[in-house]
Protein backbone atom coordinates (compact mmCIF):
# COMPACT_ATOMS: atom_id res chain seq x y z
CA UNK A 1 0.00 0.00 0.00
CA UNK A 2 1.47 3.37 -1.02
CA UNK A 3 1.30 6.15 1.54
CA UNK A 4 -0.60 9.37 0.99
CA UNK A 5 -1.26 9.12 -2.74
CA UNK A 6 -4.01 11.71 -2.12
CA UNK A 7 -1.78 13.95 0.02
CA UNK A 8 -2.39 16.87 -2.34
CA UNK A 9 -5.75 17.33 -0.59
CA UNK A 10 -3.99 18.30 2.66
CA UNK A 11 -0.63 19.43 1.30
CA UNK A 12 -1.11 23.12 2.06
CA UNK A 13 -2.18 22.32 5.61
CA UNK A 14 0.92 20.18 6.06
CA UNK A 15 3.19 22.92 4.75
CA UNK A 16 1.61 25.43 7.14
CA UNK A 17 2.05 23.05 10.06
CA UNK A 18 5.64 22.33 9.03
CA UNK A 19 6.68 25.97 9.43
CA UNK A 20 4.73 26.50 12.66
CA UNK A 21 6.52 26.39 16.00
CA UNK A 22 5.13 22.90 16.66
CA UNK A 23 6.30 21.74 13.24
CA UNK A 24 9.73 23.26 13.75
CA UNK A 25 10.07 21.41 17.05
CA UNK A 26 9.53 18.14 15.22
CA UNK A 27 12.04 18.93 12.48
CA UNK A 28 14.68 20.34 14.84
CA UNK A 29 14.51 17.40 17.25
CA UNK A 30 14.50 14.73 14.55
CA UNK A 31 17.25 16.32 12.46
CA UNK A 32 19.54 16.75 15.47
CA UNK A 33 19.12 13.10 16.45
CA UNK A 34 19.51 11.74 12.93
CA UNK A 35 22.53 13.83 12.00
CA UNK A 36 24.34 12.53 15.07
CA UNK A 37 23.92 8.93 13.85
CA UNK A 38 24.84 9.21 10.17
CA UNK A 39 27.80 6.90 9.48
CA UNK A 40 29.84 9.26 7.28
CA UNK A 41 30.39 12.98 6.81
CA UNK A 42 29.00 12.82 3.26
CA UNK A 43 26.31 10.16 3.54
CA UNK A 44 24.01 8.94 0.79
CA UNK A 45 20.54 9.45 2.25
CA UNK A 46 17.13 8.35 0.99
CA UNK A 47 14.21 10.42 2.31
CA UNK A 48 11.03 8.40 1.73
CA UNK A 49 7.88 10.51 1.89
CA UNK A 50 9.91 13.72 1.64
CA UNK A 51 6.83 15.94 1.32
CA UNK A 52 7.81 19.52 0.57
CA UNK A 53 11.49 18.74 1.13
CA UNK A 54 12.05 20.03 4.66
CA UNK A 55 14.27 17.17 5.87
CA UNK A 56 15.81 16.69 2.43
CA UNK A 57 17.05 20.28 2.48
CA UNK A 58 18.28 20.04 6.06
CA UNK A 59 20.31 16.94 5.29
CA UNK A 60 21.75 18.45 2.12
CA UNK A 61 22.68 21.61 4.02
CA UNK A 62 24.67 19.41 6.39
CA UNK A 63 26.72 18.14 3.44
CA UNK A 64 24.93 14.90 2.58
CA UNK A 65 23.72 13.67 -0.81
CA UNK A 66 19.97 13.19 -0.57
CA UNK A 67 17.36 11.47 -2.72
CA UNK A 68 13.85 12.60 -1.83
CA UNK A 69 10.88 10.53 -2.99
CA UNK A 70 7.18 11.16 -2.57
CA UNK A 71 4.03 9.73 -4.22
CA UNK A 72 2.37 13.17 -4.46
CA UNK A 73 3.27 15.17 -7.56
CA UNK A 74 2.05 18.33 -5.84
CA UNK A 75 4.22 17.85 -2.77
CA UNK A 76 7.19 16.90 -4.93
CA UNK A 77 6.62 20.08 -6.95
CA UNK A 78 6.74 22.10 -3.73
CA UNK A 79 10.00 20.37 -2.83
CA UNK A 80 11.43 21.10 -6.27
CA UNK A 81 10.60 24.81 -5.90
CA UNK A 82 12.35 24.92 -2.55
CA UNK A 83 15.39 23.16 -3.96
CA UNK A 84 15.40 25.58 -6.92
CA UNK A 85 15.62 28.45 -4.46
CA UNK A 86 18.79 26.92 -3.01
CA UNK A 87 21.24 26.57 -5.93
CA UNK A 88 24.01 25.91 -3.42
CA UNK A 89 22.24 22.70 -2.33
CA UNK A 90 20.67 21.59 -5.61
CA UNK A 91 23.69 19.53 -6.83
CA UNK A 92 23.37 17.31 -3.75
CA UNK A 93 19.63 16.64 -4.18
CA UNK A 94 17.57 14.51 -6.56
CA UNK A 95 13.78 14.19 -6.38
CA UNK A 96 11.72 11.25 -7.63
CA UNK A 97 7.99 10.56 -7.68
CA UNK A 98 7.44 7.16 -6.08
CA UNK A 99 5.52 5.52 -3.28
CA UNK A 100 6.89 3.16 -0.70
CA UNK A 101 5.71 0.14 -2.67
CA UNK A 102 7.48 1.23 -5.84
CA UNK A 103 10.88 2.57 -4.84
CA UNK A 104 12.96 2.35 -8.06
CA UNK A 105 16.44 1.69 -6.74
CA UNK A 106 17.35 -1.84 -7.76
CA UNK A 107 20.75 -2.63 -6.23
CA UNK A 108 21.39 0.93 -5.06
CA UNK A 109 21.91 1.20 -1.30
CA UNK A 110 22.05 4.17 1.07
CA UNK A 111 24.00 5.08 4.19
CA UNK A 112 20.72 6.18 5.73
CA UNK A 113 17.06 5.67 4.88
CA UNK A 114 14.55 8.05 6.49
CA UNK A 115 10.83 7.50 6.56
CA UNK A 116 9.29 10.28 8.62
CA UNK A 117 5.55 10.82 9.03
CA UNK A 118 4.54 8.01 6.67
CA UNK A 119 3.95 4.76 8.58
CA UNK A 120 1.01 6.28 10.45
CA UNK A 121 -0.92 6.38 7.15
CA UNK A 122 -0.26 2.71 6.31
CA UNK A 123 -2.25 -0.32 7.42
CA UNK A 124 0.74 -1.74 9.26
CA UNK A 125 4.45 -1.17 9.67
CA UNK A 126 5.91 -4.61 8.91
CA UNK A 127 5.82 -4.51 5.12
CA UNK A 128 7.15 -0.96 4.97
CA UNK A 129 10.00 -1.72 7.37
CA UNK A 130 10.99 -4.74 5.28
CA UNK A 131 11.17 -2.67 2.07
CA UNK A 132 13.05 0.19 3.70
CA UNK A 133 15.49 -2.08 5.53
CA UNK A 134 16.52 -3.68 2.26
CA UNK A 135 17.77 -0.32 0.97
CA UNK A 136 20.17 0.38 3.84
CA UNK A 137 23.88 -0.28 3.25
CA UNK A 138 25.98 -2.19 5.78
CA UNK A 139 26.71 0.10 8.70
CA UNK A 140 23.88 2.40 7.64
CA UNK A 141 20.94 3.75 9.62
CA UNK A 142 17.19 3.33 9.29
CA UNK A 143 15.28 6.30 10.75
CA UNK A 144 11.53 5.97 11.38
CA UNK A 145 9.29 8.74 12.70
CA UNK A 146 5.65 7.90 13.27
CA UNK A 147 2.76 8.33 15.65
CA UNK A 148 3.28 7.02 19.18
CA UNK A 149 0.56 4.49 19.91
CA UNK A 150 1.44 4.51 23.62
CA UNK A 151 0.44 8.19 23.91
CA UNK A 152 -2.86 8.17 21.99
CA UNK A 153 -5.37 10.17 24.03
CA UNK A 154 -2.74 12.29 25.80
CA UNK A 155 -3.05 15.28 23.45
CA UNK A 156 -6.84 15.21 23.67
CA UNK A 157 -6.74 15.18 27.47
CA UNK A 158 -4.34 18.14 27.63
CA UNK A 159 -6.60 20.08 25.27
CA UNK A 160 -9.58 19.46 27.55
CA UNK A 161 -11.28 17.10 25.10
CA UNK A 162 -12.04 14.78 27.97
CA UNK A 163 -14.76 12.58 26.52
CA UNK A 164 -12.69 11.79 23.42
CA UNK A 165 -9.59 11.26 25.55
CA UNK A 166 -11.37 8.79 27.84
CA UNK A 167 -12.74 6.87 24.90
CA UNK A 168 -9.30 6.55 23.30
CA UNK A 169 -7.60 5.63 26.58
CA UNK A 170 -10.19 3.17 27.87
CA UNK A 171 -10.35 1.32 24.55
CA UNK A 172 -6.59 1.24 24.05
CA UNK A 173 -7.09 2.87 20.66
CA UNK A 174 -4.54 2.15 17.94
CA UNK A 175 -5.57 5.19 15.87
CA UNK A 176 -6.90 8.72 16.28
CA UNK A 177 -7.49 11.84 14.19
CA UNK A 178 -4.35 13.88 13.56
CA UNK A 179 -3.68 17.55 12.88
CA UNK A 180 -4.58 17.24 9.19
CA UNK A 181 -8.03 15.84 9.91
CA UNK A 182 -7.10 12.29 8.89
CA UNK A 183 -7.26 9.23 11.10
CA UNK A 184 -3.75 7.91 11.62
CA UNK A 185 -2.46 4.71 13.18
CA UNK A 186 0.20 4.47 15.88
CA UNK A 187 3.14 2.17 16.57
CA UNK A 188 5.20 1.63 19.69
CA UNK A 189 8.96 2.02 19.83
CA UNK A 190 9.27 -1.54 21.11
CA UNK A 191 7.36 -2.98 18.14
CA UNK A 192 9.40 -0.95 15.64
CA UNK A 193 12.67 -2.01 17.26
CA UNK A 194 11.57 -5.64 17.10
CA UNK A 195 10.81 -5.32 13.39
CA UNK A 196 14.19 -3.80 12.58
CA UNK A 197 15.99 -6.42 14.67
CA UNK A 198 14.39 -9.06 12.51
CA UNK A 199 16.13 -7.54 9.47
CA UNK A 200 19.61 -7.59 10.97
CA UNK A 201 19.62 -4.15 12.59
CA UNK A 202 20.71 -3.12 16.07
CA UNK A 203 18.25 -0.62 17.58
CA UNK A 204 19.63 2.69 18.84
CA UNK A 205 18.05 4.70 21.68
CA UNK A 206 14.66 5.93 20.53
CA UNK A 207 13.31 9.45 20.90
CA UNK A 208 9.95 10.85 21.95
CA UNK A 209 9.04 13.95 19.93
CA UNK A 210 6.82 16.82 21.13
CA UNK A 211 6.22 15.77 24.69
CA UNK A 212 5.29 19.06 26.33
CA UNK A 213 4.09 21.23 23.41
CA UNK A 214 2.05 18.95 21.18
CA UNK A 215 -1.34 20.12 22.42
CA UNK A 216 -0.74 23.83 21.68
CA UNK A 217 -2.89 24.96 18.75
CA UNK A 218 -1.75 28.54 18.14
CA UNK A 219 1.61 28.55 19.85
CA UNK A 220 3.75 31.43 18.55
CA UNK A 221 6.80 31.76 20.86
CA UNK A 222 9.50 34.35 20.48
CA UNK A 223 13.06 33.24 19.76
CA UNK A 224 14.09 32.90 23.40
CA UNK A 225 10.97 30.97 24.42
CA UNK A 226 11.33 28.67 21.42
CA UNK A 227 15.00 28.01 22.24
CA UNK A 228 14.08 27.13 25.83
CA UNK A 229 11.23 24.90 24.68
CA UNK A 230 13.49 23.08 22.23
CA UNK A 231 16.17 22.50 24.87
CA UNK A 232 13.57 21.15 27.29
CA UNK A 233 12.06 18.82 24.68
CA UNK A 234 15.56 17.60 23.75
CA UNK A 235 16.46 16.90 27.37
CA UNK A 236 13.34 14.76 27.82
CA UNK A 237 13.31 13.11 24.39
CA UNK A 238 15.49 10.12 25.30
CA UNK A 239 14.62 9.86 28.98
CA UNK A 240 11.91 7.77 30.59
CA UNK A 241 9.17 8.32 31.54
CA UNK A 242 8.96 11.54 29.51
CA UNK A 243 9.68 10.15 26.05
CA UNK A 244 6.86 7.63 26.41
CA UNK A 245 4.35 10.50 26.18
CA UNK A 246 5.69 12.10 23.01
CA UNK A 247 3.11 12.50 20.26
CA UNK A 248 5.63 11.00 17.83
CA UNK A 249 8.15 8.22 18.26
CA UNK A 250 11.49 8.38 16.44
CA UNK A 251 13.32 5.06 16.25
CA UNK A 252 16.74 4.51 14.72
CA UNK A 253 18.56 1.27 14.01
CA UNK A 254 21.93 0.43 12.48
CA UNK A 255 22.54 -2.40 10.03
CA UNK A 256 25.38 -4.76 10.91
CA UNK A 257 28.60 -4.35 8.96
CA UNK A 258 29.11 -8.05 8.17
CA UNK A 259 27.63 -9.80 5.15
CA UNK A 260 25.11 -12.48 5.98
CA UNK A 261 26.32 -15.95 5.08
CA UNK A 262 24.05 -18.04 2.90
CA UNK A 263 23.44 -21.59 4.16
Amino acid sequence: MDALTDFATVGSAYSAHSVSARGRLRHDLVARRLLAELPTAHARVLDVGCGDGEMTLRLAAAGHRVTGVDPSAEMLGAAARRVGARPDLAPRIRLLEAGIDGLPFGRERFDAVCCHGVLMYLDDAAGAIARLAGLVARGGVLSILTKNRAAIGFREALRGEYREARDLIEHGAAASVGNLGLETRGDTAEALDELTTGHGFAPLPWQGVRIFHDHHVDWAPGPEEYAQALQTEWAASTRDPYRQLGRLVHTLARRGTERRRTP
